[in-house]
């Protein structure tokens, strides 16, 4: 095994080393945001209090990819990536305390590390993905990030799935124990594996260029902002209480659910530019970005549709969620490589890191809004503001560039 390893380039075993890490760190990610959904949702946590939770994870994940890109700048990427692994760990531990520790503050400040964690190393991931293929070579870009971005996606609906059953068979402190021992053993990997200063700059770069100057990362940047910000508002809280409540779902049931959808999505993710581009010769565009978002818009309407048909209701439901699920890949795909086109090879982690940052805050409003939307006026409520969210995006990325270079 070693020895194929071995025999690869140098650029495609970087590759893989970072994938492999942000594999790995995403699925204790899936799996740990499912405990602490169903866990504290047994204690007797509502909904609003279970995303209160998270307020730390997604505050802290703004912070932090304003901030990573500048720090994978001056650290080097393999760094920023490394730490972000050991501090999933720290946050793991931290959980695996006897109940009466797991109060709100604690929680929420083992969230905050993981948050941090989460984002440093999703940053480092998608910036190295630049470094490793030529300008030039822009079909083979849109591949690598649909690939990373996909299989991140499926990996984190297994961890969804992972969650569910551990806590089923297991203790909640248990499950985060035995996933800090796996992650722990990834990132002492990760020390011996990945190149050293991968992506510093050459320069030192200042502070005060964290925010971008360019105007087309600006606007994708808003446009990911109601994107992401439209589904969390009503996947990470209300939808699997929602699933609990009225179809009295346990948790195996719920985090499978879950699961099936995620891995769904991120397969679809992989896959994304065979529907955005390989058909045509061409790579998308803000005119595909806009039309795309468009079209998810309608789903959420579809999705409220199926609540009226009580008799086949869970069918119907979950159809069109992963109806849902499909176009959002497809949107999110197209996305990411509009991003890692866009940024600049010198300093690549700087556009990046401004760009999640824009997405860190689309999650963090919907977090939020998921916890208040559906305690105040129920899922319905939360899929209405969900394609109000898309419209938005949708008409942020109308002012994107429209070139459609062909297929390198």
């Amino acid at each position: 095994m070693n020895t194929r390893f071995n025999k690869l380039s140098a650029d495609l075993r970087q590759y893989l080393v970072v994938t492999a890490n942000y594999w790995a760190f995403t699925l204790t990610d899936g799996a740990l945001r499912m405990l602490v959904v169903l866990y504290f949702h047994q204690l007797g946590y509502d909904a609003l209090q279970v995303a209160f939770l998270f307020l730390f994870y997604e505050i802290f994940g703004v912070v932090t990819n304003l901030v990573g890109g500048w720090l994978g700048t001056r650290l080097g990427l393999n760094r920023t990536m490394n730490i972000g692994l050991l501090m999933q760990v720290i946050a793991l531990l931290m959980l695996a305390v006897p109940n009466e520790w797991l109060i709100i503050p604690w929680v929420m400040f083992a969230q905050a590390l993981s948050g941090i964690a989460k984002d440093l190393n999703k940053m480092s991931a998608k910036s190295a993905i630049k470094l490793f293929v030529k300008d030039e070579q822009q079909g083979i870009l849109y591949k690598w990030v649909a690939i990373l971005t996909g299989s991140k996606n499926t990996l984190k609906g297994v961890g969804f799935f992972l969650g569910g059953v551990l806590l089923s068979v297991t203790s909640f402190q248990s499950a985060v124990l035995l996933m800090a021992i796996f992650l722990f053993a990834v990132w002492c990997s990760s020390l011996i594996l990945l190149k050293q200063d991968l992506g510093k700059a050459s320069q030192k770069v200042k502070f005060t260029e964290i925010f971008s100057k360019s105007r087309q990362i600006n606007i994708l940047s808003a446009s990911r902002l109601f994107l992401f910000a439209s589904r969390d508002v009503w996947f990470v809280v209300a939808l699997p209480v929602y699933l609990s409540q009225t179809f009295g779902w346990n948790y195996w049931s719920v985090g499978g659910m879950i699961a099936l959808w995620v891995i769904f999505y991120g397969l679809t993710q992989s896959i994304a530019p065979y529907f955005t581009g390989k058909k045509t010769g061409r790579l998308p565009d803000g005119k595909s970005a806009a039309g795309w978002a468009f079209a998810l818009s309608l789903t959420p309407l579809l999705v409220i549709a199926s609540l009226q048909f009580e008799l086949f209701l869970p069918v119907l439901f979950i159809l069109g969620l992963f109806i849902f699920g499909a176009l959002f890949a497809i949107n999110s795909s197209l996305h990411s490589y509009l991003i890692v086109s866009y940024a600049q090879r010198e300093g690549v982690s700087l556009d990046i890191g401004f760009y999640y940052m824009a997405n860190a805050m689309g999650r963090l409003i919907g977090t939020l809004l998921s916890g208040w939307v559906f305690v105040s006026f129920g899922l319905t409520a939360c899929l209405v503001v969900s394609s109000v969210f898309i419209v938005i995006a949708g008409c942020f990325s109308l002012a994107l560039p429209k070139t459609e270079p062909a297929i390198a």
